[in-house]
């Protein structure tokens, strides 16, 4: 088994994929992935383009559907809600398809939709991809953070530390990862490192701090809530490029 970290979608090589790849994006979308699909939602739908999400939504039916937009870390005009896990809730998202694009993540779905296995990963749901990767044991695994506009994020590479450090110790027996790249060993470090203060992180971001700013967005209570470890036993699984689903066998 190889254990790749990328920081941003760009990053990645651009001649190959892995057998599974793992999107993150910690502030906000991966995050609400999970947390939607844990409340019922029945699928998320990715999309990096705005107006192709308008376009595919509107086959749905209206009381069947929920449109989530963001931008900057504001909800985009026309969409439902913006990308908040804690607008997530069951009585809103049960059973609604939710069709979402993002200012980071779903860019990062777009860029590894043609992987044989597709999950998405937050601190949040660490220990749900872990058990997946153990059960299947993929022959080579991405690690790909979402960033900031192509940049490197904090928030990320510390939630791909969680899962490597989680992965490894767990493996530390049987040891089946031959290979790793500096970017593990790296977010690992980071991870141990702030593992007990994964909220005093978050808001020290670059997007922290900008969410902090934002008046209209609850940026505070989100990032508590981002910064959770293992708190969701949810794992979205890509089951058509762009749609994404909660795994059978967690859910």
């Amino acid at each position: 088994m190889k254990l790749f970290v990328y920081h941003t979608p760009e990053s990645t090589p651009t001649d190959s994929l892995p057998e599974c790849a793992i999107a993150v994006d910690v502030l906000r979308a991966t995050t609400t992935i999970a947390t939607a699909l844990h409340a019922g939602a029945e699928a998320v739908q990715a999309f990096s383009d705005i107006q192709k999400l308008m376009e595919t939504s509107e086959q749905w039916p209206a009381e069947s559907r929920l449109r989530f937009g963001e931008r900057g870390g504001a909800k985009v005009e026309g969409c439902d809600l913006g990308n908040s896990p804690l607008a997530c809730t069951r009585e809103v998202v049960q059973g609604k398809r939710i069709f979402m694009s993002t200012t980071n993540g779903t860019r990062a779905l777009e860029r590894i939709q043609g992987a044989q296995t597709v999950l998405t990963g937050a601190l949040i749901n660490r220990q749900a991809v872990v058990k997946y990767l153990m059960s299947h044991q993929p022959k080579s695994i991405w690690i790909v953070g979402s960033g900031w506009e192509g940049s490197y994020s904090l928030e990320d590479t510390v939630c791909a530390g969680a899962i490597a450090d989680s992965l490894l110790s767990q493996f530390s027996l049987s040891s089946p990862i031959s290979e790793v790249n500096d970017e593990v060993l790296a977010a690992i470090a980071l991870y141990r490192q702030w593992q007990d203060q994964l909220v005093d992180l978050l808001q020290q971001s670059s997007h922290g701090k900008r969410l902090l700013g934002l008046s209209n967005v609850k940026g505070g209570a989100d990032i508590d809530y981002c910064a959770e470890l293992d708190t969701v036993n949810s794992l979205p699984i890509q089951t058509e490029p762009g749609v994404l689903t909660a795994h059978s066998t967690l859910c």
